[in-house]
């Protein structure tokens, strides 16, 4: 019996943007950010992993429309509303919303790569979502494949 070995080393690809909101709470659709990333990285098979490195703001797959997009700040508003008596504010800070926000939107994802593209679902898009802007955050894009 011969048996056959074929052996793939990984790589890894890192690159880091940059977003300063212009709006306090906002989404931004970073999905073609994330291909240009994938192709600079000439990984063809893998993950990326699309990370917010910021504990008031997310990442999120899902449609780009925009009355999903209403519907879903209001439905996260409901949940942790913007208001001035969490025990969080004692810190001297003023957004114990956007911490709970960033809790239920999470703040990474991983996005399969098949054949050198993002393996999203016909509508699935890749946003930065924003719930304490108007300041410079960073996000990471890592991606590991072959």
């Amino acid at each position: 019996m011969i048996t056959y070995f074929i052996v793939y080393y990984m790589k890894a690809y890192t690159e880091y943007l940059w977003m300063n909101t212009s709006n306090r709470k906002e989404l931004v659709n970073i999905t073609d950010r994330v291909y240009q990333a994938l192709l600079k990285s000439k990984i063809k098979e893998g993950f990326a992993l699309v990370s917010a490195m910021h504990i008031t703001a997310g990442i999120f797959v899902n449609d780009d429309e925009p009355g999903f997009h209403k519907d879903l700040m209001k439905w996260l508003e409901t949940l942790a509303p913007y208001k001035p008596d969490y025990e969080h504010h004692k810190t001297g800070e003023n957004n114990g919303d956007a911490h709970l926000k960033n809790i239920i939107v999470h703040h990474q994802v991983i996005v399969p790569i098949t054949e050198g593209k993002l393996d999203l679902g016909p509508w699935q898009q890749i946003f930065y979502a924003e719930f304490d802007g108007c300041r410079r955050k960073r996000i990471i894009i890592k991606i590991i494949g072959i």
